[in-house]
This record gives C-alpha cells, structure tokens and sequence, in this order.
C-alpha cells in the first residue's frame, strides 16, 4: 500500500515547515466504484436545471486534491445550470453515504451563464458510523455578469475519509461567494483554485471548519488574479479541539495584466485543547504592479476574560465556550441564503463541542 501524496504548494517552500504537500499512509483507494444512487434533489425554480449526466465530459483540474483522487472512475457526474434571472433562487443536492453505498465518486459542472442569479448548495451526509470515502470533484464556470452562491457542506461522519476538489473561472464583472463548512470525516482533504480572468471580477471564499478528536484538516486554498481590478477575499475560520490537527496554505497570486486588483487571505483558528495543533501557511505572490495584497493568520486559546465574562453570568464553561465559537463563526453562517442549512450548522457545531 503505497502513501498518498497530495494537496501540493503551487510553489515549493522550505521543506521544514512541512507544508509543502499531505502525505497519507495505508489509505487504500478503490480501483472501482459501483453506481451511486443514494441522493436527494431539491430544485424548485426552473431558473436553475440539474441533470444527471454519465456521458459529462471531465475537464482536468489544474490544482485540485491529486491526481490518484480525480482520475478514480466517477459513479456520479450532475452538470448545474444556472440561467438569467431577476432574482437568486436555489438548488440543494444531498449525497447519503451508507453502509451500502459507501464510496461516492463524483463530478459536477456547474453553469453560471451570463447575468445569471443562483445558490447552489452541496451537502455530503453520512447515515450512518461506519468508513465512508467522498471523493468530490466540483467546476464553476461564472460567465459574465453572474452572481452565484456555492455552499459545500461536509457533514460525513468522524471515520469517513473526504477529499474535495473545487475549480472557478471567474469572467468579466462576476461575483462568486463560496461557502465551505468542513466538519465531517476523520481526514478532510481540501483543494480550492480560482481563476479570476475577467475585469471586475470578484470571487469570496469563506470556509469554517472544527476538528475534534484524531481529526486531519488539510485546506489548500489558490487564487490566480488575471483581469484587470479583479478581487478575491478569503476569510477562513475555524476551532480545534482535542487530538485535532489542522494545516491551511493559501496562495493569491497577482498575474501580469491584473493592475488595480486586491487580494486579501485571513485565516484564524482557535484552540480548545493543549494537544491541537494548528499550522498554516499564507503566500503572495506577483508579476504585475499597482496591486494591493494582504495576509494574515493567527491561532491562539479562547480569550480568558471573556469566559470568565460568560461563566460569572451562570454560563458553564462548555457552553460558554460554544457561545464564543459561535460568535466567531456566525459572520461566515450569515453569508448563507438557507435558514434551515444556517440551523444544522450551529446544531453540529453544539454537537460537536459537547
């Protein structure tokens, strides 16, 4: 059983910061995959189409999670269309993994064609304890003047293994919000790239995750700044208890021809436990002048004053703590367009800190 080499640095750094890539020993992937028939659709707008597609043509992935993970045969292919409306409406998609369908190998290609408004929302859903394998392979055209949600919720169980690939192309004067909240699977393996080619373009990328137990987090976030005043802003937040390990790299890389363009990465993980550990890796890198780029990542203990502000008022300590996590992470929840998804968060949040 050979180690998995994955979630690799689009530039290479000093091997001592061991952050250049995730090495995974004695995963074992499968060679095949059956037929993945465990998912529920909810689509009741007709400004956006969801078809189920085995012929879908796969696009590589410049980045994405590995290539042992994106050349595994797909038992699960949805293209998403997203056409011009006057107002956002919404498309939900649930994978159920089971125990008799445990292995879930898919592609979605998702449409945003031009002046169109949509949320999409993909939620990974374990039903049950036994080890699941999500192996997620997710494109975004935004096309022109678009303006586009895409919430990714990773709610697998603590034995399950995910792996998520998500690839944007961002055109002229689109926006495009993406909203990542990774709580599920005892390794989450993570890959975002962005390519913001046209003018005016605009991508956020906002992502919580919480690691309990032996939990493994590895985000690798890269975004490529092309057209001219494009902007792209990630804003990562997230809290580790226990055993938990957490590594974030992210990229923003300004390319020759994206004068006046920002980029902006913040990234900021709070520890619960004197035994999680959390490293990350911020980089900026640049071939154009005239362009505004910022940084910034920090971990540290949830602040004393403030739970002692929250116990003197009754509080136990453990639901004070949920209350200052809940509090830190409530901007990015906010974002989302769906009550009900905003509600399942904050209870897996409560579930996952008792």
């Amino acid at each position: 059983m050979e180690d998995l080499i994955l979630n690799n640095t689009p530039v290479r750094t000093s091997v001592n910061f061991g952050m250049n890539n995730i090495v995974l020993k004695e995963i074992q992937l499968p060679q095949k995959v059956s037929k993945f028939n465990s998912f529920n659709i909810v689509n009741d707008t007709t400004n956006i189409t969801i078809n189920s597609n085995s012929t879908l043509k796969e696009e590589k992935f410049v980045y994405g999670v590995g290539k042992e993970i994106e050349e595994i045969e797909k038992n699960l292919k949805f293209e998403i269309n997203l056409e011009k409306a006057e107002e956002k409406e919404k498309a939900f998609i649930q994978y159920n993994l089971s125990e008799k369908e445990n292995t879930l190998s898919n592609y979605v290609k998702i449409e945003a064609q031009e002046y169109s408004k949509g949320n999409v929302i993909l939620k990974y859903n374990s039903e049950d304890d036994v080890k699941h394998i999500a192996m997620s392979n997710i494109k975004v055209d935004a096309k022109a003047n678009s303006d586009s949600q895409l919430v990714v919720l990773n709610m697998l169980n603590s034995n399950s293994l995910n792996f998520m690939s998500i690839e944007a192309n961002i055109e002229e004067n689109a926006k495009l919000n993406v909203v990542i909240i990774d709580f599920g699977g005892q390794k989450s393996i993570s890959n975002y790239y962005s390519n913001l080619v046209g003018k005016n373009s605009i991508n956020q990328l906002d992502t919580i995750y919480l690691g309990d137990n032996d939990r493994l987090i590895d985000m690798n976030y890269i975004s490529h700044l092309r057209g001219e005043k494009s902007d792209t802003n990630i804003e990562v937040q997230g809290a580790l208890k226990d055993r938990a390990v957490k590594n974030f790299k992210g990229t923003i890389d300004f390319k020759q021809g994206c004068t006046k363009s920002k980029g902006n990465e913040n990234e900021f993980c709070m520890l619960l436990s004197e035994n999680a550990k959390s490293k990350a890796l911020p980089m900026l890198l640049c071939t154009e002048e005239d362009v505004e780029g910022n940084h910034s990542t920090a971990s540290g203990k949830v602040d004393k004053s403030e739970l002692f502000y929250l116990m003197s008022r009754g509080i136990s300590q453990k639901e004070a703590m949920k209350l200052i996590v809940r509090a830190k992470f409530t901007p990015i929840i906010e974002k989302i367009e769906d009550e009900d998804v905003k509600k399942e968060i904050l209870d897996k949040i409560d579930e996952k800190l008792n």
